[in-house]
């Protein structure tokens, strides 16, 4: 069952074609990567998904709806993004984790511990100056707030930039985890090809606004993927 599918999507920024007919779909519970260079389109699409950049003709649907037809709120509850910049707002841990919720009226129902174990920082994180953590703690707690809103799918935008490189594929394994333990879709915008082999179940290569390949991890031709 597919519980994303883009049909022909076409965007232009600052008068340049950016996307350029698209066609692509997601396969519910699955990880896809959307690999290509610098400029190819990737991070684009992927704020396309839950209409934080309108498309200009073209269609996406989420589990078999149109987009366009959904409230903005629900429709970025069930499709989260993971922007590449881990902004964290001005005070806790918790503060920042509770923000999302509090907007989409979803009053008590963030579990916090849980959302901060999932991510692999523990209870008393909580508590710590948000403004205060490195950049690999960030990283963990932009997840850990984009899990509180409870999403079906998972919008990652280079998750591991900005990680220590020791660190990288311990984050991989826990997107991963979260991934299975929560039964999300996953999304996965990277520049690293090795590290789209590690993590997803198909690569979609984007060059110049196109998609060039679809394939099974397993069957990728990454040789040509830049």
């Amino acid at each position: 069952m597919n519980i994303i599918r883009v049909k022909n999507a076409r965007k232009k920024l600052g008068g340049k074609k950016v996307l350029k007919g698209i066609d692509l779909h997601v396969k519910k519970g699955e990880i896809i990567a959307l690999v290509g260079p610098s400029g190819s389109g990737k991070s684009t699409l992927l704020r396309t998904l839950n209409r934080l950049i309108e498309l200009d003709s073209g269609t996406v649907e989420f589990n078999g709806k149109k987009i366009t037809d959904l409230d903005p709120v629900e429709l970025r509850r069930g499709a989260v993004l993971v922007p590449q910049e881990s902004v964290m707002l001005q005070g806790t841990v918790m503060d920042n984790i509770i923000y999302g919720p509090k907007l989409a009226g979803m009053g008590n129902e963030c579990d916090i511990e849980t959302c901060l174990l999932d991510v692999g920082l523990s209870r008393r994180f909580s508590r710590r100056d948000a403004l205060k953590l490195s950049g690999g703690e960030k990283k963990r707690v932009s997840l850990a707030r984009a899990l509180a809103l409870k999403p079906e799918v998972l919008l990652l935008d280079e998750p591991t930039v900005g990680v220590d490189p020791k660190k990288v594929e311990k984050m991989e394994s826990t997107i991963l985890k979260i991934a299975k333990d929560r039964n999300l879709t996953v999304i996965w915008v990277t520049h690293d090809v090795p590290q789209a082999i590690r993590v997803a179940d198909r690569i979609a290569n984007l060059k110049n606004g196109s998609v060039k390949e679809v394939a099974k991890t397993t069957e990728f031709h990454w040789e040509g993927a830049y």
